[in-house]
Parts: structure tokens; sequence; C-alpha cells
């Protein structure tokens, strides 16, 4: 009798507890929380109340201005080409200026003079490439972006026109011979960087031919 009389006095204490500590929190059975509709919530996470689906994202999340393409044009790739080209322009005339310095100066002892010539063989090579791809790049990048604002599209015809006109342009100081072979060049090497381009498409679309 003294454990029944103490029941309803200890929870009358701790219902004091709640309200004193800012109010008693009601007690749910299971029975009547599986009661309780979850609309839009299914299939539940047991360990967050947030529904999964709403974590998992299956688009890509950009956040891009009004009218923007997810893929960078001509102009934003236009600072990445020419960039690249000067670096490699650098990186290719630095070896071969180190190769010719060294054939060169290969009768001679290693001595200060050979050094120094060596040096400058390498320091003219590689600002001589460095230029020269830097400047092909740059006439590429301007007939592009031009190209592509005078007709309002991006595609591979682009890409041709562009490289066909920069060999033009680049050899024109060779006379009308050199201006049409730095063009049919230059038609070349873009029209395999477009081929190079769109061959998951070619073979996926062409039949095989083995």
């Amino acid at each position: 009798e003294d454990m029944d009389n103490n029941t309803p006095a200890s929870g009358g204490f701790k219902g004091g507890l709640g309200s004193l500590f800012g109010g008693g929190t009601p007690e749910y059975s299971n029975t009547e929380l599986a009661g309780v509709p979850l609309t839009g919530m299914s299939p539940l996470s047991p360990y967050l109340n947030v529904d999964p689906r709403y974590l998992l994202q299956d688009t890509d999340e950009f956040i891009l201005p009004t009218g923007a393409n997810k893929t960078r044009g001509r102009f934003e790739l236009a600072f990445f080409t020419i960039g690249g080209c000067c670096i490699t322009g650098t990186a290719f005339g630095t070896l071969n200026g180190l190769r010719m310095g060294l054939t060169e100066t290969r009768g001679m002892p290693w001595s200060k003079p050979r050094n120094v010539q060596i040096l400058n063989m390498v320091t003219r090579h590689g600002a001589s490439w460095a230029n020269t791809l830097g400047s092909v790049a740059l006439l590429y990048s301007v007939f592009g972006v031009a190209i592509e604002k005078a007709r309002g599209a991006e595609d591979d015809l682009n890409t041709v026109a562009a490289g066909t006109l920069t060999g033009m342009l680049f050899k024109s100081t060779a006379g009308l011979k050199g201006a049409t072979r730095g063009g049919l060049i230059g038609l070349a090497m873009s029209g395999l960087y477009a081929l190079y381009n769109n061959w998951d498409h070619l073979k996926g679309t062409s039949p095989s031919h083995y």
C-alpha cells in the first residue's frame, strides 16, 4: 500500500519539476503516434525526421545568370586557350633550345661561355615559340568569338571557320600562296579537332565497319 500511495506522489513530483523547468512535455504511446498521418513524407528516415527524397538530387545544382549556359563559351575559353598555348610554346621552345644549344656547343668544354650560349639559345627559342603559339591562339579566339556573335550559334562550323581564317591571316605575310597554305593547314587542324570532339557521337550513330 505504501508503494501504491507513493506512485501518484512521484508522478506529481515529476509534473511539478516539469512545470518548474519550462513545462512538462506530454507523453504519447507508440500506438497514438502510429495514427498520425505523415503526408508526403514517405519513405521516412528512422534517424532523421526528413524525407530522403529531398536529400537526393538527380540534376546538377548550379547558380547561373539568367539565360546563361552550363558550358563555357568561346570568350571564357579564350583566356585558357591563349595561356595554355603560351605555356606549351615556352616548354617546347625551351626543350628545343636546350637540344640545339647542346648540339652546337658539343666541342666546347663545360665552362662559363658554353653555359651562357646554351642559356641564350634556351631563352630565345622559348620566347619565340611562346610568341608564335600565343599569337595563333589569340587570332583563333578572336575569330571564334566574332563568328559566334555574327552567326548567333555555337557549333563546329565556327571552329573550322576560325581555324581556316587564323591560318590564312597568320601566313598572309608570305603572299597569296603562303596564305592559301596556312588556310589549308588551319582547315585541316580545326577539322581534325572538330572530328575528335564528335568522335563519340559519330561512333554511336554511324554503322561500324570491321
